[in-house]
């Protein structure tokens, strides 16, 4: 049998990511024959096709898939080596690469991300914010460790990964003290008619918060849509109307903001997941974010959608 080519495992691995020859030849800094010759002979030493062309873009075969599958685990393994080998010890890398969603909620995204500092190794933590698909293709290719999102990984994306349920939560009301006054009654009825705050189209949570409206017969005044959860909570501070929050973090935004809870549904609930390549979850700082989440932040969420509780207004 052929000793395995990781030079031409390496170049497979780059245009199964990019998706072109021509991408990978100006990812890789080489021409687009030397790479389709390299392809050739690397499916010639295993003795199976590799990628069949669909238009313009080549997509894996079967056997193809299977490659790529082995190619993200070796090059994983690459990365920590390296990792390993310049910070002078044999454990994984002090460096750990987050990717947050831009709708996922940034207190959230803190107290998921809060555990890997506190690890007896400690880990320079480097965050980077974007939309999802984004995110997903520099964690294909190993740009991050991790990413963390209010959704799972989409299944049109040609991206290996594997999501990761942290857990679920319900959403609270919350709204200045000043504001409070002006709409009084029971919740959730006090809505009716209150100036809101919305997440963008983009936020898993937006359609669900409409439909709860619908059948709670709530027709609140929208005055402000936001893709960017902290530029929401702002607004929210400044008086401008009322918004919804995750009830995990209830304390933590009534604190930070200077605002009120008014009451709060489990029929509404948020979910957060963590993306990774792997199906095992191995970096310490993960292990760590994953335990926190789940015994911690999310311990003893109800999941059952049961009825609204919450407060009067003032």
């Amino acid at each position: 049998m052929n000793v395995l080519n990781y030079k031409h495992l390496h170049y497979f691995w780059v245009v199964a990511k990019t998706g072109s020859i021509a991408r990978a030849s100006e990812r890789l800094h080489v021409t687009p024959q030397t790479i389709s010759g390299q392809l050739s002979q690397f499916a010639d030493a295993l003795g199976d096709t590799l990628f069949e062309r669909v238009g313009r873009r080549l997509e894996l075969t079967d056997a193809g898939r299977l490659v790529l599958s082995y190619a993200e685990d070796i090059f994983v393994l690459g990365r920590d080596l390296q990792e390993a080998l310049r910070d002078g010890s044999p454990g994984r890398g002090s460096q750990f690469k987050a990717g947050v969603a831009d709708a996922m909620p940034k207190s959230v995204a803190y107290r998921l991300l809060e555990p890997a500092l506190r690890l007896p190794r400690p880990q320079r933590i480097v965050c980077r914010e974007g939309r999802l698909d984004a995110l997903l293709a520099d964690l294909a290719v190993h740009r991050l460790d991790l990413v963390l999102a209010d959704r799972p990984m989409p299944t049109h994306l040609n991206v290996r990964g594997y999501s990761h349920l942290l857990g679920e939560c319900g959403v609270s009301f919350f709204g200045t003290p000043a504001l409070l006054r002006s709409h009084k009654g029971a919740f959730p009825a006090c809505l009716d008619g209150a100036p809101m705050l919305l997440p963008g189209e983009d936020a898993v949570v937006r359609p669900r918060l409409m439909r709860w409206f619908e059948r709670e017969r709530i027709r609140p005044r929208i005055v402000g849509e936001f893709d960017d959860g902290a530029l929401l909570k702002a607004f929210g501070q400044a008086g401008a109307g009322l918004f919804a929050s995750p009830t995990a973090i209830s304390a933590q935004v009534q604190r930070q903001f200077g605002v009120k809870a008014i009451g709060s549904t489990e029929a509404v609930t948020e979910q957060f997941y963590a993306i990774s390549v792997q199906r095992l979850l191995t970096h310490p700082a993960v292990v760590a974010i994953t335990s926190a989440a789940r015994q911690k932040l999310f311990r003893g969420r109800p999941k059952d959608g049961r009825a609204v509780h919450g407060t009067a207004c003032l």
